[in-house]
């Protein structure tokens, strides 16, 4: 391998001969004007050529120096864009797809991610956990490529992959009344903390209340307060379901992410209805989760992306969010 002259030196002679000046070169690259002529005459003696004619007043090239600087430009260009390559390889490369996360499924999000991941070719996931506010933002803003979120979708998306979670607990802080009851209706609760995409759950052949003792009652006053006093008949059970449609009294936060509210419910903020993965996984002193008598209830989620963006990484995220609810 044949030794050449530094970088710095060829970047000097190539500076001194844009400005036709020592002194400008020196300024422009932050040394000293001595140190400059020192680079460029060390050049000189490596090529074994002069390279600059210079009297008191001026500083010109000579043909040599006139010859040699396209091919020292050239240098200098290929060492910078080899310098931005290797930055740029040392980055990690970004994933095919960043998937935004309600983190009451954040289980289901990384089964599809370890999905993607033994495909062939592989799909890299990025996993952003986010309630419905934030996923909303990173989809409608192209920080995501897509979603597991909660309904209701903002509009204009696609959809697939739509799931649901049953709702089994009531979340009440523990010094709430209900907190020592071994099981409560949901119209037993003070104000109500709901979450985005709670919904009834499809009954078959529901019964009609008809009767004045199957009506739901609109007053926690109205139902007996502890877990001996409730009927012993199905039929006379008020259902979740139905405790909604009467009008529960509603706390005003909307419930972007069941696992955050809790904090809510713990401040006495209200009750929160919550499925058996939340019960299993929050363990604090300040809150207990009481099961309810009927539940009726469900959320639900599903995959949501921009439909203007399709990839065949987003189309694979697709099939595999699929997939991985027909397990």
């Amino acid at each position: 391998m044949v030794d050449g002259p530094p970088l710095r030196d060829i970047g000097c002679f190539a500076l001194v001969a844009r400005h036709l000046s020592f002194s400008r070169a020196a300024a422009e690259l932050g040394m000293s004007q001595p140190a400059v002529s020192q680079a460029v005459a060390r050049l000189e003696r490596t090529l074994g050529l002069r390279l600059f004619l210079r009297t008191s007043r001026e500083v010109a090239l000579t043909d040599a120096g006139r010859g040699l600087l396209p091919y020292a430009e050239a240098v200098l260009d290929q060492a910078a864009a080899f310098t931005a390559e290797a930055a740029r390889l040392a980055v990690p490369a970004a994933p095919g797809i960043r998937l935004a996360y309600a983190p009451l499924v954040g289980g289901f999000a990384a089964r599809v991610a370890r999905r993607l991941a033994a495909r062939k070719p592989p799909v890299d996931v990025e996993l952003r956990p986010a309630g419905w506010q934030a996923a909303t933002h990173e989809l409608t803003h192209g920080l995501s490529s897509a979603a597991l979120m909660s309904i209701p979708f903002p509009p204009g998306h696609a959809s697939a992959a739509r799931f649901h979670v049953p709702v089994t607990h009531l979340a009440v802080a523990a010094a709430d009344r209900l907190a020592t009851a071994a099981r409560v209706w949901l119209a037993q609760a003070g104000p109500l903390l709901v979450p985005r995409g709670l919904q009834p759950s499809p009954v078959a052949g529901r019964r009609p209340a008809t009767r004045q003792a199957d009506a739901v009652p609109r007053s926690s006053d109205a139902l007996p307060r502890s877990p001996d006093a409730l009927p012993r008949s199905p039929d006379a059970l008020p259902r979740s379901s139905d405790a909604l449609d009467a009008g529960v009294r509603l706390a005003p936060e909307a419930v972007d992410d069941p696992l955050a509210a809790i904090d809510l419910v713990a401040a006495g903020r209200g009750a929160l209805p919550v499925p058996q993965l939340v019960v299993e996984t929050v363990r604090r002193p300040d809150v207990r989760f009481v099961p309810l008598v009927d539940p009726g209830l469900r959320l639900t989620f599903g995959l949501v992306w921009r439909p203007d963006r399709p990839t065949e990484d987003l189309m694979a995220l697709v099939q595999a969010a699929q997939d991985g609810l027909r397990r």
